[in-house]
């Protein structure tokens, strides 16, 4: 048989998946490996996709989405990322197949074989995944304990290099639950504009922050053809817990939407309609969904906080998302991947290693945040504490 591409051979398996999916064939295992919302979703966002299906309105729409979806993303993002009013219109709005496909449909339009990519380490793990998989490279940043796990600006230039393309910017982190200020935002836009670089944000969580604001890299960014370099991911999988609907939005730079449409056409040509339909219901719909899973988050997060100071287990507190990252370095020798599939073994507990994220997450673990809190805290107290602790 011919062999697979030699890009393909290379993408590391996402050891997220390798541990829940055995979490998974584990009777009774406490799944805080992955970050699926556990709430119902309304019933008015089903009964928007089940009308569509009804209706039979499952003919192809317009490659960047139904035109009132997008209006009603372009309105949300104003409101949420702060910018000028009429700055970001329904044109500069593309409806995409979930959060991935829009950022591997950005990463097709600004990398070619060769070019570089800057990617937080630690970071989303299909960040450089995705990179690979159009030949191009990822070049991680480092995030350091020592500051917070926040990018520092002369580290990330130190990194830029002629093949450097695109800086990627993840506020709120998965998998750190850190969130950008607005100053150290607007250094880094600042960056990105001296290097003439693309801007890929991944704000997937920005509706779940904690004592402080979220803030868009768009905020920063030029309006003008030309000027604006940023595209902002978003996806309604985390705010509405549509993660089997797949839908999302890339809001991008204006006088490209020829070009995106041709792209578009040769990935998916367009999202199913019932995702749009259920996408808009919610976008437009009450918001007790949103209300109510930010303080679950936010009580969840105490809660393993308080488990984990019991311990003595160091951890980032989280400011935003729904995850706790946290240092059991006391406990894995040096290799926590091997260490989570033993303490799954071991305690019926799946964590997400911090390897995962890239080398500096040696030694941390990734905790879910969105299940229930019996389940969140029991699993956690199962974690061995630092000596004389737990």
């Amino acid at each position: 048989m011919p062999e697979l591409a030699a890009h393909v051979r290379d993408v590391p398996v996402n050891q997220i998946r390798e541990i829940t999916e055995a979490a998974w064939r584990t009777p009774g295992a406490l799944v805080l490996s992955i970050g699926e919302p556990g709430f119902p979703v309304p019933r008015h966002v089903l009964e928007a996709a089940m009308a569509c299906l009804d209706r039979d309105e499952t003919s192809y729409t317009p490659n960047a989405g139904l035109p009132a979806l997008r209006e009603a993303f372009a309105a949300r993002f104003r409101e949420r990322a702060g910018t000028s009013r009429g700055s970001i219109g329904a044109d500069r709005v593309y409806v995409v197949d979930g959060a991935q496909q829009g950022l591997h449909f950005a990463m097709s339009l600004l990398l070619s074989p060769g070019d570089e990519i800057l990617v937080p380490n630690p970071g989303y793990p299909t960040f450089a995944m995705t990179a690979r998989l159009l030949n191009a490279v990822p070049v991680g940043y480092p995030l350091y304990p020592d500051h917070g796990f926040q990018p520092r600006p002369a580290d990330i230039e130190a990194l830029v290099t002629d093949r450097t393309r695109v800086l990627v910017l993840n506020s709120p982190s998965n998998p750190l639950g850190a969130v950008l200020g607005e100053d150290l935002t607007r250094e880094l836009m600042d960056l990105a504009r001296r290097h003439d670089l693309w801007v890929i944000s991944d704000e997937c969580y920005e509706a779940f922050t904690y004592d402080v604001p979220h803030v868009s890299p768009a905020r920063f960014d030029g309006d003008a053809p030309g000027d604006a370099r940023v595209f902002t991911s978003l996806t309604l999988s985390k705010t509405y817990g549509l993660t089997g609907l797949r839908i999302g939005a890339l809001i991008c730079p204006p006088g490209i939407k020829q070009k995106m449409d041709n792209v578009m056409e040769a990935i998916v040509s367009c999202v199913a309609s019932p995702s749009q339909y259920a996408a808009l219901a919610a976008l437009t719909g009450p918001q007790d969904y949103v209300q109510h899973a930010h303080g679950h988050y936010l009580a969840n997060r105490d809660a393993a906080a308080a488990v984990l100071d019991a311990k003595g287990i160091p951890y980032l507190k989280a400011q935003g998302a729904f995850y706790l990252w946290a240092d059991v370095s006391h406990a894995t020798g040096g290799d926590v991947r091997g260490w989570v599939r033993r303490f799954l073994a071991d305690s019926g507990v799946a964590l997400a290693p911090g390897t995962a994220f890239g080398s500096i997450g040696e030694g941390w673990v990734r905790v879910a945040l969105c299940g229930r809190q019996e389940d969140l805290v029991e699993g956690l107290g199962r974690l061995p504490g630092r000596t004389g602790q737990g």
